[in-house]
């Protein structure tokens, strides 16, 4: 797992590490890391955003702080970010980048062309198998850090006790919560989420489209989500017959991969037919046609003491 981390310390930061990467990529993103959190019981949050999608990257956060220090996350104004307007979003991710000194934060940015990747490898790997990856990636990547975590509240995918209890099995030394709606309930979650949130706005809103390099991409896409008529309409627009979609679309989504079936071109895979000259030999071709044959040994079977006992 590339473990390489870009500090940034304002939205401005943000927006300009993701601009100056290859969108095909994973991009990984944390906050300068806090004194207090190396000396003090520190909790935990990890949410995302951007699961649902067809388009885009699922962006994980977290973010932590002092249990003594977590009054600060209800002064900022966390709470879901679902429920909050892009500005109060961006106001409050600033105010986090802002408390530097207190405050700590992360982000794992995952391409639409890893979670694709993912989806057809021959031993598939699920989106929440993805997702737990992230969020086990980020806690580990702030212990190693040295924060004094004591405990984590996870906002959950798939059933929580199960996830619960494969976090556990992974940081024995944590209390862990993982629970539904963990945004809402808890205020460090939401912070985390607010930090995934702004970030994969800003991935959007920054993307750039390797495919076409120079040249006006319509960006008329709507929410992303495969049930938007904006969407379906641009993923439509936006397909070469050859070479499929900008990297900014989840090829594996079922929405894609329709709009694939009925607008590109259809390739066959099947094996190229055998020269007439080199048809398959039958491998009993290799055996012994009489008993003397058969019988007749190797230095194969003589440096391993091996005898026949079957006749043909």
């Amino acid at each position: 797992m590339n473990s390489n981390y870009k500090v940034c310390r304002t939205i401005a930061d943000v927006k300009s590490a993701i601009s100056s990467e290859n969108n095909s990529f994973d991009v990984r993103i944390e906050s300068d890391l806090p004194e207090s959190t190396t000396t003090e019981k520190c909790i935990l949050g990890i949410d995302e955003a951007g699961r649902g999608p067809v388009l885009g990257p699922m962006v994980y956060g977290t973010s932590y702080c002092s249990v003594d220090n977590q009054s600060i996350l209800k002064t900022l104004g966390c709470a879901d970010s679902k429920v909050l307007s892009e500005q109060a979003r961006d106001d409050i991710f600033d105010g986090i980048t802002k408390q530097s000194e207190i405050l700590g934060w992360a982000v794992h940015i995952i391409s639409p062309t890893t979670i694709s990747n993912c989806s057809f490898r021959r031993q598939k790997c699920s989106l929440n198998e993805i997702s737990h990856n992230a969020a086990i990636g980020l806690i580990q990547r702030v212990l190693d850090r040295g924060v004094n975590i004591c405990e984590v509240f996870v906002d959950t995918v798939g059933p929580p006790e199960k996830y619960q209890e494969k976090l556990l099995s992974i940081f024995p030394q944590l209390k862990i919560t993982v629970s539904k709606k963990a945004d809402s309930l808890f205020p460090i979650v939401s912070a985390a989420s607010i930090c995934a949130k702004v970030t994969r706005d800003a991935a959007l809103k920054n993307w750039k489209f390797i495919e076409r390099p120079g040249e006006d991409i319509d960006s008329n896409w709507g929410s992303g989500y495969p049930n938007d008529p904006v969407t379906k309409e641009y993923l439509k627009k936006n397909i070469d017959p050859v070479f499929g979609f900008p990297s900014i679309v989840r090829f594996s989504w079922s929405t894609a991969e329709l709009v694939l079936k009925n607008n590109a071109a259809q390739v066959d895979w099947s094996d190229e037919e055998e020269d007439e000259d080199k048809k398959s030999v039958p491998i009993t071709s290799f055996f012994g046609q009489n008993s003397k044959q058969v019988q007749q040994k190797t230095p194969f079977f003589d440096d391993r003491g091996l005898i026949v006992t079957t006749k043909f």
